[in-house]
């Protein structure tokens, strides 16, 4: 990419500071007012008694397995956790060679900011492997869900020297494909590494750090 390229410059445009200064309170905020789907969940969880286990389960925080084996590289899948979507990205090589392009456009490229990246998430991959990406869908600005543009240059969108990722449609917040945003966004932070382990190969556990006992 250039230097003189406007891709991911939105000068003036980032607005911290109308919003709650500890992290987890300005994410908690925005989860009140995600879209696509998580609302919903939300507005059913007090009818506890109209769900069944595994919702109840779920809308109690409980961690929910995901089976890696059906998801091909290049492609995303969407778990639930806590009511709120949880994304597991299988990243080809070329998507993890291209993170290697993105630090010196990035606001936060080490994800040294505290609130939005457990200790085991803090490379440059922001995932226990190289190959996996975990994040929680909600933009950090406020609330709404990115889609993703996993196709380089302009084929959806977005700028010629575009290496894939994620943007948000409500304010135009752009992430790589690490959930690490660009410079001069609306949003101030990455998206959230929710915690998670590796039970084998083929399943991670969205939940917890590591398996109990």
């Amino acid at each position: 990419m250039s230097q003189d390229s406007n891709l991911h410059q939105n000068e003036g445009q980032s607005s911290p500071d109308v919003l709650p200064q500890d992290p987890s309170r300005r994410f908690w905020l925005g989860t009140a007012c995600a879209v696509g789907g998580v609302a919903g969940v939300a507005t059913v969880v007090p009818f506890v008694a109209s769900m069944s286990p595994s919702d109840r389960a779920k809308a109690a925080g409980a961690p929910v397995s995901v089976n890696l084996a059906a998801i091909p590289p290049g492609t995303m899948v969407t778990a639930e956790w806590q009511g709120k979507p949880v994304w597991v990205l299988h990243r080809t090589p070329e998507m993890i060679a291209g993170l290697e392009k993105m630090d010196k456009y990035l606001a936060d490229p080490a994800s040294d900011r505290p609130g939005f990246t457990p200790e085991f998430a803090k490379n440059s991959y922001r995932s226990r492997k190289e190959q996996w990406l975990v994040v929680v869908g909600i933009c950090t600005h406020l609330g709404c869900s990115p889609s993703p543009r996993f196709a380089l240059g302009g084929a959806e969108g977005m700028p010629a020297d575009w290496e894939g990722g994620f943007l948000c449609p409500c304010h135009g917040s752009q992430f790589d494909l690490a959930g690490r945003v660009f410079k001069n966004q609306p949003a101030p932070d990455n998206l959230l590494v929710p915690p998670y382990y590796f039970v084998d190969d083929n399943t991670i556990m969205v939940g917890l750090e590591q398996a109990a006992g």
